[in-house]
């Protein structure tokens, strides 16, 4: 980096995608463009379709964090096939890179300076014909040395599908705290709480606590739980000071708290209570929780064994609460609101500084702290918006300096994108929903596009408020694109998302057509298309059979089209008494068989009223492939038109490149065929 300059620099040039350079970076003084928030994207000329190919890439920067010593910058990311992790040291020319071959990025971190975690996901195939979709963690040194998988010798612990890491213990030596397996003691043992029935299946393994060399990647095991615990959260020695259980028989969940200096778990809720647990912080020695009242969510605080509950921030109305930690401490550092208007209140005046700080400087986008050094003088920054996508900064604190690291998608970083707004109507009982809209870019005054619904997966989720690139890819070819947050999604407070509870084959799904109407001022109402993914996907076959005449086609994307089946599957895979299958049979709330054939739409193909178009991948284990073959042979049986694209290889969450390109063309396809962008507009 230069020398340090009078005002914040930016940089307006990046370079397409690539991450940081030592001694290669651009940078300017606080300009026009990004000081008014205007993306320089939407400078470009007249609107032109970008290839498909540039939204359907995996992100060229998934995650980047800076390590503790605040001197060198992990990038998880790379081409669009080819996923990379990459170690760029400030202030020094060169890169070390590491290809990680066909692997899912999921995220990064650091164990000290000398380690990064890489978190990715694999498949691997056990026996001859199951196959599994493995999370693991990868220690790379900053010279980009693969030292191995956390773990990843421990032949029991290798049997979980997702490895957990609980915690860092920054040494040194520094150690990883990793959630593995281990063998039960035993019935004659005190493990079982109800030992005629715990553990008879024959699966006497039980979730452990392992202190992890990152160097070699080998364990030692420091807690071994019972058939009821689900985890732990440690502090920053390692210690284990929170402990999660759910009884195996009755379902009921209780928390438990082990004081510094005490060796007795202690219980500390028992049941719901009406409180959500959010974390323990070792700075205050705190156990935080939020809870929901008629003045909002409130954050609170005890210190053990006795101390005074104590209110942590102001309470958010209408929002999902998190908290902000700053994991060099353990420390609340901020409390986070989710969904459309998300938004931090800093509890620490220093990270309140820097956010106001790169907050001016990019305004019109959310800009966000991501990752820091230990002692916060250089943080990592994200700066998207709902038509930007995410750019990744290294602010400089004390040099008032902000240089780039990487685009997510760099072939759209000179593409004029659609337009999103934020609204909220109100269904047909008086329920306001939020949702977003985007308009096409391009659109004449007056001009109404034809209109895709899009449903998000879940139910319980909501869409994040940032760059979305299949919203955005429907956009870039004519279409309004419409995300009804239909009740039952997370973000906008638990009352909320009470309400969905039961309605999956019913108010959520007239929450949608109730968007439909609230958007006819601005797209056609006549000319309309819905397109989901997973529950959305459920919706969007729910809308082709169920609401006639509301919709010109459906396509669902690895959804469901048998309730019955889902919750079978449910069953067969983790056990009738697993408190996931209760929770499941709650949400859909059907008391009988006849009642989920009756919202199924399998079971109802001979009503479908427009084409259908079913993609789904072929080693989906969330929803199981059969869910889109049975329903188009269903819906040929009935002599309904159907097209039904495989994806080979790929699993829910199209993690691929080449699996988000073979979708976006069989949609791309089946869009301009039953719902041309062209066509005309009914009076």
């Amino acid at each position: 980096m230069a020398a340090a300059c009078s005002d914040l620099r930016l940089c307006l040039k990046l370079q397409a995608g690539r991450p940081l350079a030592g001694g290669s970076m651009y940078r300017k003084l606080l300009g026009v463009a990004l000081a008014a928030g205007v993306n320089t994207a939407a400078q470009a000329q007249a609107p032109s379709a970008p290839p498909l190919e540039a939204f359907a890439r995996l992100p060229a920067v998934t995650e980047a964090k800076i390590a503790p010593g605040g001197q060198r910058i992990a990038i998880l990311g790379g081409a669009p096939t080819d996923r990379t992790i990459a170690f760029t040291a400030i202030d020094q020319p060169g890169m070390n890179i590491l290809k990680l071959g066909a692997v899912e990025t999921l995220g990064v971190s650091w164990a000290g300076d000398d380690y990064a975690l890489a978190r990715v996901a694999f498949w691997e195939k056990v026996g001859a014909r199951a196959d599994y979709r493995l999370v693991r963690t990868a220690s790379v040194t900053p010279q980009a040395k693969f030292m191995g998988y956390l773990l990843g010798g421990d032949a029991l612990s290798s049997q979980l599908t997702n490895q957990g890491v609980v915690g860092i213990v920054k040494g040194p030596p520094p150690r990883v705290m990793v959630r593995g397996l281990a063998l039960a003691a035993g019935p004659d043992r005190d493990m079982n709480t109800r030992l005629g029935r715990k553990g008879e299946n024959g699966d006497l393994r039980v979730p452990a606590l392992f202190s992890v060399d990152p160097a070699t990647g080998r364990g030692t095991q420091v807690e071994r739980g019972d058939f009821d615990i689900e985890g732990w959260e440690v502090d920053l020695s390692g210690q284990a000071r929170v402990m999660y259980k759910v009884d195996e028989n009755t379902r009921k969940r209780t928390l438990y708290a082990r004081p510094k200096g005490q060796g007795t778990w202690r219980m500390i809720q028992d049941g719901d209570d009406g409180r959500t647990f959010l974390g323990y912080s070792d700075a205050d020695q705190s156990f935080y929780f939020a809870s929901t009242g008629p003045g909002g969510t409130q954050v609170t605080r005890q210190r053990l064994p006795d101390g005074p509950v104590e209110t942590v921030g102001k309470p958010v109305q209408g929002a999902g609460v998190h908290l902000v930690w700053d994991g060099h401490r353990n420390a609340v550092v901020g409390v986070a609101a989710s969904g459309a208007e998300r938004g931090i209140e800093w509890l620490d005046p220093v990270f309140a500084g820097a956010q106001a700080t790169v907050s001016r400087a990019f305004k019109g986008r959310s800009a966000r702290l991501t990752s820091w050094s230990e002692d916060l003088t250089r943080f990592i920054v994200v700066a998207e918006g709902p038509d930007n996508p995410a750019q990744w900064f290294l602010y400089d604190r004390a040099r008032k300096e902000v240089s780039p690291i990487g685009d997510g998608y760099p072939e759209l970083a000179e593409v004029t994108l659609g337009t999103t707004s934020f609204m909220r109507y109100r269904a047909r009982d008086g329920l306001e929903i939020p949702a977003y809209l985007t308009l096409p870019p391009g659109l004449k005054a007056g001009e109404k596009p034809p209109l895709i619904v899009l449903p998000h997966g879940g139910p319980s989720a909501h869409d994040d408020p940032g760059f979305d690139y299949l919203t955005h890819f429907l956009a870039s070819r004519g279409y309004a694109v419409l995300r009804p947050q239909y009740r039952g999604s997370t973000g906008f407070g638990p009352e909320f998302q009470k309400a969905g509870k039961g309605e999956w084959g019913g108010k959520m799904q007239t929450d949608l057509l109730d968007g439909v109407a609230a958007v006819a001022d601005r797209a056609d109402p006549a000319r309309a298309c819905i397109v989901g993914a997973s529950f959305g996907g459920y919706a969007a076959l729910y809308g082709a059979v169920f609401q006639p005449g509301a919709y010109r086609c459906a396509a669902s994307i690895n959804g469901v089209s048998d309730l019955g089946a889902l919750i079978g599957d449910y069953a067969t895979d983790f056990g009738r008494d697993n408190k996931g299958f209760e929770l499941l049979r709650e949400e859909v709330r059907q008391a009988s068989p006849q009642g989920l054939d009756g919202v199924s739409p399998l079971k109802n193909a001979a009503r479908a009223s427009m084409p259908v178009l079913l993609v789904h991948g072929d080693k989906d284990t969330t929803v199981a492939p059969n869910h889109s073959q049975r329903m188009a042979v269903a819906l040929k049986n009935a002599g309904k038109p159907v097209e039904h694209v495989v994806l080979a290889g790929e699993n829910h969450y199209l993690g691929t490149t080449a699996a988000r390109t073979q979708m976006l063309s069989a949609l791309d396809a089946f869009l301009a065929k039953n719902l041309p962008v062209n066509a005309p507009q009914r009076p």
